[in-house]
């Protein structure tokens, strides 16, 4: 559905804030598309928590606390655990010659001048770099649950990615840790996989909790 996909990214990228209402007559104009799909195109965000319905006065986009943000964190972060752990069990000499390409590609995403084409590419690599090293776990129902957490977490990741990805200095930590998760993985140690992963998956939480704490 084009009008979802338009209107949950817009919600992300902050084009609509947080308690901002959601009128219909106005998401027809601006989306192109009848009152049905754009209800349903409400419906599923109200599903994936990105816009809460009002009883009789319509829909709001969702508000973001950071009781949310940590709950959403420290899950993805103990599956993402688990799932390594099983990708390293089950996850054959393909997964780790995925891997370890997804992995030099993020790695060279510096050769990029754009500040634009610099955030949207090399969280576009870290993304499949991340999912190519889930994929090794083998289970559709894990992948499934990890990419409704990931979705949870997207207006969250934006406000860390910028932090990030404009600082060489966040940028040459993120790859060494991300140097450091391949050789693990490599290594076939999932305890220490595990336990990389879920620190990994940690670090944006101080960053975006100050950057809450501001707004």
């Amino acid at each position: 559905m084009r009008a979802y996909q338009q209107l949950k990214q817009d919600i992300i990228c902050g084009a609509h804030k947080p308690g901002d209402k959601l009128l219909m007559s106005h998401l027809k104009t601006q989306y192109d598309i009848g009152t049905g799909p754009m209800r349903e195109a409400l419906s599923q965000l109200v599903s994936e928590r990105l816009v809460t319905a009002i009883s009789q006065r319509g829909f709001r986009v969702a508000e973001m606390s950071l009781e949310e943000m940590r709950d959403i964190y420290d899950a993805r972060a103990h599956l993402e655990a688990l799932i390594v752990k099983l990708a390293i069990e089950r996850g054959d000499e393909q997964w780790e010659a995925e891997l370890i390409g997804k992995a030099h590609t993020l790695a060279r995403v510096d050769e990029i001048n754009s500040a634009e084409d610099m955030l949207n590419i090399w969280d576009t690599r870290h993304k499949a770099f991340h999912s190519a090293i889930a994929e090794g776990c083998g289970s559709p129902k894990l992948l499934e649950v990890r990419n409704s957490l990931l979705d949870q977490a997207e207006r969250y990741r934006q406000l860390w990615l910028k932090q990030t990805v404009f600082s060489k200095s966040a940028l040459e930590e993120k790859r060494n840790e991300h140097q450091t998760l391949v050789d693990t993985l490599l290594e076939r140690d999932a305890a220490k996989a595990s336990k990389l992963m879920y620190e990994h998956l940690m670090t944006p939480v101080p960053i975006i909790t100050a950057l809450l704490d501001e707004a």
